[in-house]
């Protein structure tokens, strides 16, 4: 007789609770986004720790943490239920009926540009599909965290995804207020930043971005000072604007304030270039109708020019 296994009728109960606690690394936020109560989710998620007989969480009053069982069931359970979440879905559209929900992960500053009117424009057009943004600036592996798409600029692309353009090739400048700039100085080389406040910002692995310059053929790496460090790139330019010092951001994000006056880029020939911003997704997975149709209608959008004020031309 063969060996066999009976699977527990309540095997996938709180699954997506564990799996959004782990990707937030807080009850109260993956409470937000499944539209429970913290207390509803933590008692869904200590059940499921009582039916795999060990604790997957690490509690304390300031943080969330893995245990190393909860690490190794993240690991697998995440791809795992991505694929039950994309076959469920792929039934329910087999008709090819657009429908179903597209979870979309993009940088957070782009989050308010998309949104209108793309985004919206979309939801409009297909009533059936139920749509996810998430904006943050870490990289994250799409098919392990379930999003179907992503916007990132074409140097983090991974070889194994398919892309589509969404703009031409842009700048990182360093920009200031010409306030700061009359009673600071204008630098003129990458080593006179050495002499002024830059605005810093802390990267998800924990690091401070460096700049990135270029001399000729050559690249440069700079670890500049500043008094203030921020993890997002809105933050850095609201700090800017307010002429706490230098900053270095894409262009497209000051585009308006350049045009205005009230930011002015220094160090240009030093501005280092972008291939641009892409959207894209695994390669190796089906493309769903929902996934399909959001393509079309971006490229459509491409076409008519209603992406232009996300990195105006010139």
């Amino acid at each position: 007789m063969k060996n066999s296994y009976i699977i527990p009728r309540n095997l996938l109960d709180g699954l997506e609770a564990f799996l959004r606690v782990a990707e937030q690394r807080s009850f109260r936020v993956a409470a937000e986004d499944l539209g429970v109560s913290p207390s509803a989710i933590s008692q869904t998620v200590r059940q499921l720790e009582e039916r795999i007989g060990v604790p997957l969480f690490i509690r304390t009053t300031r943080s969330v943490g893995l245990t190393e069982a909860g690490a190794l069931f993240h690991a697998q359970a995440a791809p795992a239920f991505a694929s039950l979440v994309s076959a469920w879905e792929g039934a329910r559209t087999y008709g090819g009926r657009p429908a179903g929900l597209l979870r979309l992960n993009m940088p957070r500053s782009v989050v308010p540009i998309l949104i209108e009117p793309i985004i919206a424009d979309f939801c409009d057009q297909y009533p059936d599909v139920d749509v996810e943004v998430t904006g943050e600036d870490a990289l994250i592996d799409l098919a392990a965290s379930g999003h179907d798409a992503g916007i990132r600029v074409g140097e983090l692309l991974e070889a194994d995804m398919i892309s589509v353009r969404l703009s031409p090739p842009f700048r990182f400048v360093v920009v200031a207020t010409p306030d700061y700039l009359n009673r600071h100085g204008r630098p003129q080389t990458a080593a006179d930043l050495k002499a002024h406040n830059c605005i810093r910002q802390r990267i998800s692995n924990g690091a401070i971005m460096p700049w990135r310059l270029i001399d000729g053929n050559r690249s440069l790496e700079i670890a500049i000072k500043g008094r203030v460090i921020v993890n997002e790139n809105t933050a850095v330019v609201a700090l800017a604007r307010r002429g706490l010092g230098l900053a270095q951001v894409s262009e497209p994000l000051v585009i308006d304030e350049l045009r205005s006056g009230a930011l002015e880029v220094v160090l240009s020939p030093l501005s280092p270039s972008s291939p641009g911003l892409f959207l894209h997704y695994p390669g190796h997975a089906q493309v769903l109708p929902k996934l399909r149709a959001f393509i079309d209608h971006v490229k459509a959008a491409l076409a008519t020019g209603m992406l232009d004020r996300l990195i105006p031309p010139g």
